[in-house]
């Protein structure tokens, strides 16, 4: 048989919806579409496969749950952040890091408050814009000397209760982990100077370097936390294994 006859056969032969996974998949990978962009809407994606909306729809349900692609209601279906490899580095509780150490864990909640989504943050959560927001900024101790401060931005819709915590018996690590399971996300880490306001809670001068942690975390697929968070260099050791 022909090369060409055989790859029509193929084609024939595989599913549509699994040819529509293996097309997006294949966007994706070659560079193509790239974290954060919105891919072509469901009727488009009908009309280039010539298939009907529910064939389209289960294709982009299942990348949605291999969490290759995030989809939010009234807005699109977009490429999904990468992975976190998990040979890099594990995001622990910093109560439960404090007290591996044989140490005593407190904390201090500077800030809890309502605010709404930005055009900035819109763009980087994929929410809409002037949608509910909660924050909180904690400052956490090691043996009553400030070592972490932590300042955390969540869902308010996804998780409503999250400003009734009691945050001396459990940390918004903790608490989302039980609330946003099995999360995934992406991080950056940067050595950067503090600004006042985080100096000061610190009780470290602005010209002392900090370890900037800035984690995003998302959950089935969909946003669910962002927290940046500042270690005084002279006080704090990034270690792990691989």
């Amino acid at each position: 048989m022909p090369r060409q006859a055989q790859t029509e056969t193929t084609a024939r032969a595989t599913p549509a919806y699994q040819r529509i996974k293996d097309y997006v998949l294949q966007q994706i990978r070659g560079g193509a579409w790239t974290e954060g962009e919105l891919i072509p809407t469901e009727l488009a994606l009908c009309k280039q496969f010539s298939v009907s909306r529910m064939t389209v729809h289960r294709a982009l349900r299942e990348l949605t749950a291999d969490q290759v692609l995030l989809r939010y209601q009234g807005s699109g279906t977009y490429v999904a952040p990468a992975k976190i490899p998990s040979t890099l580095i594990e995001i622990r509780s910093i109560a439960q890091d404090i007290q591996d150490r044989g140490h005593q864990h407190s904390c201090h909640v500077l800030l809890l408050e309502k605010s709404k989504v930005s055009t900035t943050q819109a763009q980087r959560f994929h929410l809409p814009v002037g949608a509910p927001l909660f924050r909180s900024i904690i400052v956490h101790y090691e043996n009553a000397e400030p070592i972490q401060l932590e300042d955390r931005v969540v869902d308010a819709r996804r998780l409503p209760d999250y400003l009734q915590q009691d945050w001396s018996q459990t940390t918004p690590n903790e608490y989302l982990m039980h609330a946003a399971p099995a999360p995934s996300g992406r991080y950056t880490i940067e050595v950067k100077l503090p600004p006042k306001n985080v100096a000061e809670p610190l009780d470290i001068p602005v010209e002392q370097p900090c370890l900037v942690l800035d984690r995003m975390t998302f959950s089935g697929g969909a946003f669910a936390s962002q927290a940046v968070m500042w270690y005084p260099g002279n006080r704090y050791k990034l270690a792990g294994q691989t």
